[in-house]
């Protein structure tokens, strides 16, 4: 994925991670639309950057995603980058019989978005030279956190999925996988101070640096997240879930 000269669009781009990431592609000379619920919050993320764009869009909803794309496609024919970074974490209790809402809103945001957003753009993108789809997913995918059941499960498949569009679009859309480590965002209330977690900074720090490897790999891990994401090929599995649980 080349770094410049793209306009990449980033869902979940007015807090955390999808902020962060705005910026620093912005940064590097890139047009840089983000979207998100909560247009405050975009307002902020893109004051004062020339070239950054702000657009409005429930991932919940399937006729917005897709009056959306259209718009998009319209309006900025150039768009060759998706980052699908849009996700929520909600804390479930398995041991009782309990409302859903939480569970198939998470799954509709953090797996169902990404799909039909990526479904939605990818006629254009494999006509557009250097397309590629950034799908973050999470180290929660490979070791659960018991607490967050939905989140972890819906991170885990939007891995799979990932490793199946690439395989699809090989030769015509660069797929990558993001997947953090815990980081000092607001995903869950009090996160931002929670110790043992990367501070975001250093996060996009080492994130953008690996994203400027040539080629780019098709997976951007940063060191932290490597324990998560290679226990049960290294064996410390049942580990890696107890300090897991820990959090």
């Amino acid at each position: 994925m080349k770094t410049a000269g793209n306009t990449i669009l980033i869902t979940g781009g007015g807090s955390g991670i999808g902020r962060e990431l705005a910026a620093r592609f912005h940064a590097l000379g890139n047009t840089v639309i983000v979207a998100g619920r909560r247009k405050e919050v975009l307002e902020q993320t893109i004051a004062g950057r020339e070239g950054m764009l702000a657009i409005t869009l429930d991932m919940e909803d399937p006729e917005a995603i897709t009056a959306c794309a259209g718009q998009l496609l319209a309006d900025y024919p150039s768009l060759n980058v998706l980052i699908n970074n849009a996700g929520i974490m909600r804390r479930e209790d398995l041991t009782r019989t309990r409302d859903l809402h939480n569970a198939e809103k998470t799954i509709v945001t953090n797996l169902l978005g990404p799909i039909r957003l990526t479904n939605a753009l990818i006629d254009h993108f494999a006509r557009q030279p250097d397309a590629a789809v950034v799908n973050v997913t999470s180290g929660l995918a490979f070791v659960p956190l018991s607490g967050t059941p939905t989140y972890c499960a819906s991170k885990a498949a939007l891995h799979s999925y990932t490793l199946s569009l690439r395989e699809q679009l090989k030769g015509k859309v660069e797929v990558i996988e993001l997947a953090p480590p815990g980081v000092r965002t607001e995903l869950e209330p009090g996160q931002s101070n929670r110790e043992g977690f990367m501070a975001l900074d250093e996060f996009i720090e080492e994130t953008m640096t690996l994203f400027g490897e040539k080629p780019t790999p098709a997976e951007i891990l940063v060191q932290q997240v490597g324990f998560l994401r290679w226990a049960e090929r290294n064996g410390h599995f049942d580990q890696a879930i107890e300090i897991v649980a820990a959090h």
